[in-house]
């Protein structure tokens, strides 16, 4: 699901000589063509920090979210928590609101640092124990983008009536996006630019055509509860903090790094989960949508709502089934980059190769899950937002408590010196520990802690405010005894 948006220099054009074989210069030749930047994950130096186009950040963020992903999520609230469309409106603006801060917040540390987060985070958690984050936001993006594929290749299957199976639908997406991620950053970054023009388009066009079906919300069986409430909360938080392990950016000013981070995530997400809540609290009074998200999911919704528009409906969803590679190109190549922080042999490796093995792993674990989507859906990304909060939480304090918002304490030299870097067992003690209290916290199908039963899913709050308060004194004493 992402993209750090440090911007890298264009590949250099070498001199043909004997010492390079004939393959190497073809490589080259290939990446010169395609704008494809080496650079990886090595930090940005200051000199190089000298992007101007703010506007693009927003641009990014935007084209990102711009897709039936946030419709898929939004239809959580009343399929899985029985919430009408207005609780469930208001839920999503709200949890939004305050789940969107925290990678806005760490996208203003690249202008500074010129580092990609998670070799930011190696000045907290250390040069080897940051693979345990590291692996979990592999985890987490191959997981968003499993949902992806599975929401695209249920709108393919839907509009060819099962000609084309969702398994060959899931084939299709999963590799258009493995074509894109292998030109780089920069003709990643055209593609995100222009991607949102005819996904917009073809979102109101379904919002048209399914206006007066929109109009019939049912009724919720029962009023909304507490628990009801926490537990859409979390699917909200669990959809954007994960940002914040891939939000940097190389732009000067961070305030309007800040900005358009924000306002590039906030808007298309709250848009398109509302219309998605509105979708599915539609759904009972309208038969025929009922029965294609029986049949299909969401994408069989939204060839339902397109039906009308007959042949012409049938392309718009396949715009709209195509919209989702805004997403997963930009989440396949940061996917490439935290391979190469994993390990320092890794570092070598081609990145084409990482998104090749990737998108094998993708396809299998999509065609595994398409069975039983949504209840996947949900257990999946509620996982994901109590790691994300605990890693915020630390990296927020290392950042504001131990280097007082100094940018230079991130020195350049040492970002992969193990011996110079933390240890990172205040970090790793802080995230574990924080466990302690998060899985009584948690309500999930699969375990309700006691504290939960009572008060719904709180999970994320308690992983990021226990992990804050833990890493204070466990890193003092770190220091204290490493001096590092």
């Amino acid at each position: 699901m992402l993209v750090d948006t440090v911007e890298a220099s264009e590949v250099p054009v070498r001199e043909k000589d004997g010492h390079h074989s004939d393959e190497e210069s073809l490589l080259h030749k290939v990446l010169r063509a395609g704008r494809v930047e080496e650079r990886g994950i090595l930090p940005v130096p200051v000199e190089e920090r000298t992007a101007t186009r703010f506007f693009n950040i927003f641009t990014l963020w935007f084209s990102i979210n711009t897709n039936i992903l946030g419709i898929t999520f939004g239809m959580l609230g009343p399929v899985a928590y029985g919430l009408s469309l207005r609780d469930s409106s208001l839920v999503i603006l709200f949890f939004c609101m305050l789940s969107t801060i925290p990678p806005a917040y760490l996208a203003m540390l690249g202008p500074k640092t010129g580092m990609r987060q998670m070799i930011q985070a190696r000045y907290s958690f250390g040069r080897y124990i940051v693979s345990i984050p590291v692996l979990l936001n592999l985890a987490s993006m191959t997981g968003f983008t499993v949902i992806i594929c599975i929401t695209g290749g249920q709108c393919l299957s839907a509009i060819s009536n099962g000609s084309i199976n969702e398994d060959a639908g899931i084939v299709i997406i999963a590799v258009l996006s493995l074509l894109v991620s292998f030109c780089g950053f920069r003709v990643l970054h055209v593609f995100e630019t222009y991607a949102p023009i005819p996904a917009i388009i073809s979102i109101v066009i379904a919002t048209g055509c399914a206006g007066s079906g929109l109009k019939k919300q049912a009724a919720p069986e029962a009023p909304a509860t507490a628990a009801g409430i926490l537990n859409f909360g979390m699917i909200i938080a669990s959809y954007q903090i994960p940002w914040a392990a891939l939000a940097i950016s190389n732009q000067l000013n961070s305030w309007r790094v800040f900005q358009y981070t924000y306002w590039g995530l906030l808007i298309p997400t709250v848009l398109l989960m509302v219309l998605g809540a509105a979708v599915a609290g539609a759904m009972p009074n309208n038969p025929e949508w009922q029965e294609a998200f029986d049949l299909y999911s969401a994408g069989g919704v939204l060839a339902a709502m397109l039906s009308p528009a007959g042949n012409f409906g049938k392309f718009v969803v396949v715009i709209l089934a195509l919209s989702l590679l805004g997403n997963t190109c930009g989440t396949f190549y940061a996917i490439t980059l935290n391979f190469q922080t994993l390990a320092p042999w890794l570092f070598k490796v081609p990145r084409y190769l990482f998104s090749i093995v990737i998108t094998g792993i993708i396809i299998a674990v999509a065609i595994t899950a398409v069975g039983d989507f949504f209840e996947s859906l949900e257990n999946f990304v509620s996982l994901i937002g109590y790691w994300s909060a605990a890693f915020v939480g630390i990296v927020i304090v290392e950042h504001v408590v131990f280097r007082r918002q100094n940018y230079d304490s991130y020195d350049h030299a040492i970002w992969s010196d193990a011996k110079k870097l933390p240890l990172g067992i205040a970090a790793l003690a802080s995230g574990v520990l924080s466990f302690g209290l998060v899985i009584p916290c948690m309500d999930q199908v699969w375990w309700q802690g006691p504290i939960a039963k009572t008060t719904g899913d709180i999970g994320f709050e308690m992983a990021f405010a226990v992990s804050s308060l833990l890493y204070v004194p466990l890193r003092y004493a770190e220091i204290r005894l490493t001096g590092r």
